[in-house]
């Protein structure tokens, strides 16, 4: 995983304050692979129950995020039981890891 541990702590806090506690971070994509080099941030953030607003929750916590690690790109996917299940969520959920 090619974040650091302060990185790391900083998107699991500002996910639990955007979100609730409840809420999961996960990353997907290429920072996922030690071996690569570069490339955004990508999470997918899980919740018990669909939120209100998910885009908004989800440009709210980007810039909570970039906020505290520095300007950096940054895509949060939302998901709650009740998503679809679209491609791109189906390969976030397959290749996720806890943060």
């Amino acid at each position: 995983m090619r974040l650091t541990a302060r990185d790391r702590h900083a998107i699991v806090q500002a996910t639990a304050e955007v979100a609730g506690p409840a809420a999961r971070a996960l990353l997907f994509g290429s920072r996922t692979d030690d071996r690569a080099r570069g490339g955004d941030i990508d999470l997918l953030v899980e919740l018990p129950q669909a939120p209100a607003d998910p885009l908004g929750l989800s440009l709210k916590l980007s810039a909570r995020i970039q906020h505290r690690i520095g300007l950096r790109r940054i895509d949060v996917l939302v998901a709650d039981p009740d998503s679809a299940p679209t491609p791109l969520l189906q390969h976030a959920r397959r290749e996720a890891v806890a943060l």
